[in-house]
């Protein structure tokens, strides 16, 4: 148990520093725009939505079902709302607690001792992790891999239970038998409801079950690949092992289909960037890429020094020929693996365990594992397993309990070390090893495109898991060469670069937790892997900040790197349009719309331009196309849906203001069908409602005025608008309270002190119009049309030489007026 805590105590150390990071990347969409997180919304929408939001029926859905993980992120937020420092700390416990599981499920199997003790620390500093708990949405991984290691653990009891019992079955009392036997199962039965939780938390969490059975096969069982087939295709078949597969195989098959079934039986549809293999039209391409990417993946395990926020596009250039170097990495990465997978499946080829073989079924009697799987053999000083017990290499003593674990063992004074205890009970280092590749390569199997195609190249996140396979290869291994060491000195040196390896790690981790700690610093840090995405991010950061010529900069720095960017395109035209360079603006609008047909955020901008350049019918036409495209296929169907709405809108005040009310109205309905739940509707509803004044149709005209006030209620052109309108139809004192709230609510908006001092003089109190007249031509002296009505009014008012000299103001703002 000290082990246990002393590495979660290291995990958490070594992430404290995130607590005061901020949302980055992927965090935006998945927890600050994610309607699902709202207490106003449904908690159950969580099961018909993915991970992002968006309905898992969408043909634009990620399909990724995560319930489990984003109601966690729906209890932060009700807890702290959108304050990161909770998000983080959940992230960073939950990492604490999978290293202690971790550590747990590896002593067995390493026994005590440093190795325990370097599997955990290994595990808890790995620098591969920063993106799984330094990155929010990381912890539908780190979440998944702490119910993997219940489930796993679960199952790890349940065969201890099922041994006792199959040893214990034939002379025990009917009683105890079935309480031992009702208690093997109840354990078996946890470790599928937290392989199911863990699938609900992310999908890679179903592989569980696989590594189940590899560990019983391998670990429990103690098998090579000879004897596994034997023990489950021939004719004296352990029944016992059998059913415990077979029930690991039948739960995930149904989950799989449960699966399936929910995401309408279609896999997702990613953009050409997010897998650029996937979109080659040359079979050697992606044979040769997809061959390749679990070899990158494995390097990022052996040598964690480059890691990036995100390897999409072009940050691992396709693989188009066989005289790309690369192939060399991928031939090597199989061999290592092939041959490390024959080390730990290969037949004992020793003497002694020929001799033990029986009609080719070898340590079996009667088709059936000694001791149901459970056969002792004991270790030889160079940490090999022996097939005969007692065996004179080691003048081994054992005694066996009648469950068939090794009850006591006395190791010869040649293999009695401090850091090599009770070995007797250890499996063999080859089954530890094809465990490892196990724990290794099946959760990352999902990632392979062997399946189906994915949405991302390379993923950090995605190694979480995974990397607990590679974290026990390399303890296997060290505890192999650290046997096979017979002096001290080599030993002690040994056990010094393990330190020096943690520690390295623990410093790494610590060095690129602080990339993550906010946007800025995270997009700078991924230049030199992915510099597209990295420049393009960044830009969109620093015009938060409002550092345009900077943003500018990056957007096209990024374009440099990948012109067809429809995003950085319209993020450029955006920067250029707000800094009151319309033309070049319009530009990069119609080039983003051309490598994006379907991006309306685009089509909305272009029109807006357009109308305030005088092309008004141009700027129709394009309203009108925005607006017909559909959302299938999007990635973020939600921000689609507000800018087709926001089109309409504009396209309906285009159309009110050349007089055409019934079809502004027309244009404005339709907005209100296709608006999205997130879309502020208080301007549409309050144009809705000038377009019924126009029309003389008042009462419906105040019940949209009111339904604007009820969406936003300090919405101020709604404010003065339902004050007129109240005006008109008698209700003098509630009108005047309209505008003085409006006043309220912005007293530096001119404009608000128009509309009040014109209602005034409608009510002949010309002293007080005067005033307000005088305010809001003071407030908004650059605006023509706020300058010349305070004139006109102060005329009225009989103050002819303040009307004059405001008459004056808006003769020199617009000299073209006569």
């Amino acid at each position: 148990m000290i082990t246990e805590l002393v590495c979660s105590a290291v995990a958490l150390v070594l992430y404290l520093n995130t607590l005061n990071a901020d949302f980055c990347y992927d965090d935006s969409r998945a927890i600050k725009t994610n309607q699902d997180l709202l207490p106003e919304t449904p908690w159950t929408n969580v099961l018909y939505d993915d991970f992002w939001g968006t309905l898992l029926t969408h043909s634009g859905s990620h399909k990724s079902f995560r319930p489990l993980c984003t109601l966690s992120f729906r209890l932060n937020h009700a807890l702290g709302g959108l304050r990161p420092w909770g998000y983080h700390l959940v992230n960073m416990g939950l990492h604490g607690a999978v290293t202690g599981l971790f550590t747990a499920l590896c002593r067995p199997l390493l026994g005590g001792g440093p190795w325990s003790l370097l599997v955990g620390l290994l595990f808890a500093s790995h620098p591969v992790h920063t993106e799984a708990v330094a990155g929010v949405v990381g912890r539908a991984d780190v979440g998944a891999a702490l119910l993997f290691l219940l489930s796993l653990l679960c199952y790890t009891r349940h065969c201890g239970l099922r041994s006792a019992y199959t040893a214990s079955s034939r002379d025990c009392q009917t009683r105890g038998c079935g309480r031992l036997r009702a208690w093997t199962w109840m354990w078996l039965l946890g470790s599928l409801v937290c392989a199911a939780s863990s699938m609900l938390w992310k999908e890679q969490g179903v592989t569980v079950l696989a590594v189940s059975a590899a560990y019983d096969l391998f670990v429990f069982q103690r098998l090579r690949f000879r004897q596994a087939v034997v023990v489950l295709l021939g004719k004296k078949r352990n029944t016992t092992v059998l059913l415990s597969l077979s029930v690991l195989i039948s739960w995930g098959v149904l989950l799989l289909a449960a699966r399936l079934y929910w995401m309408c039986n279609k896999p997702p549809n990613f953009s050409n960037s997010d897998n650029p293999a996937a979109d080659s039209p040359h079979l050697l391409t992606r044979t040769l890429t997809f061959l390749y990417l679990p070899a990158a993946n494995a390097w990022l395990l052996l040598c964690p020094v480059q890691l990036s926020f995100d390897w999409s596009m072009d940050a691992l250039p396709l693989i188009k020929t066989f005289a790309d170097w690369r192939n060399l990495h991928t031939v090597a990465f199989y061999a290592g693996f092939t041959l490390l997978a024959w080390y730990g499946l290969r037949s004992s080829s020793s003497p002694d365990s020929k001799a033990k073989e029986t009609n080719g079924k070898a340590h079996l009697a009667n088709g059936k594992a000694l001791t149901n799987g459970l056969s002792y053999h004991p270790p030889d000083g160079n940490h090999n397993i022996n097939s005969e017990q007692g065996s004179p290499k080691t003048n081994g003593k054992t005694t066996l309990n009648g469950n068939g674990f090794t009850k006591t063992y006395q190791c010869s004074p040649r293999t009695t070390h401090p850091f090599l205890p009770s070995l007797a009970t250890l499996p063999a280092t080859e089954n530890v090893v094809v465990f490892s590749l196990g724990l290794l390569s099946l959760p990352f199997l999902p990632a392979t495109n062997l399946f189906f195609y994915v949405g991302f190249v390379v993923a950090e996140r995605l190694l979480y898991i995974p990397s607990m396979g590679f974290c026990l290869l390399v303890a296997v291994g060290i505890r192999a060469l650290y046997v096979r060491l017979r002096t001290r000195g080599p030993r002690v040196v040994l056990l010094g670069l393990c330190a020096g390896l943690v520690l390295l790690y623990g410093i790494k981790t610590v060095l690129r937790n602080r990339d993550w700690s906010n946007e800025e610093m995270l997009y700078k840090s991924g230049i030199s892997v992915n510099p597209a995405k990295a420049w393009g991010n960044l830009g969109n950061v620093l015009k938060n900040q409002g550092k345009m010529a900077e943003a500018e900069r990056a957007y096209r720095n990024a374009l440099y790197y990948r012109g067809n960017m429809a995003d950085m395109l319209y993020n450029l035209g955006l920067l250029l349009q707000e800094n009151h360079r319309p033309s070049e603006a319009l530009h990069y609008y119609k080039l983003a719309i051309g490598s994006r047909p379907t991006l309306a955020s685009a089509y909305l901008n272009t029109g807006i331009i357009l109308m305030n350049q005088g092309g008004m019918e141009e700027a129709k036409r394009t309203f009108v196309t925005c607006a017909e495209i559909p959302d299938e296929n999007l990635k973020d169907p939600h921000a689609h849906k507000s800018s087709v709405t926001s089109c309409l809108y504009n396209l309906g005040k285009l159309l009110h203001e050349q007089g055409l009310q019934e079809d502004a109205l027309s244009v404005y309905k339709e907005a209100v069908q296709k608006m999205p739940k997130q879309f502020a509707p208080q301007s549409l509803y309050n144009m809705m409602g000038e377009a019924y004044m126009r029309l003389n149709r008042l009462e419906e005209a105040g019940h949209w005025y009111r339904e604007s006030l009820r969406a936003k209620p300090d919405h101020i052109p709604a404010h003065l608008t339902y004050g007129k309108l109240l005006s008109i139809i008698g209700q003098k004192t509630e009108a005047e309270g309209y505008y003085r709230r409006a006043i309220q609510l912005d007293p530096s908006k001119g404009n608000c002190y128009m509309h009040y001092g014109q209602f005034l003089l409608e009510q002949s109190r010309l002293a007080e119009a005067a005033e307000m007249a005088e305010r809001a031509a003071d407030l908004d002296s650059s605006e023509f049309d706020v300058v010349f009505s305070a004139a006109h009014m102060l005329r009225q008012a009989s103050l002819n030489k303040a009307a004059e000299r405001h008459y004056e103001r808006a003769a020199n703002l617009r000299p073209d007026v006569t």
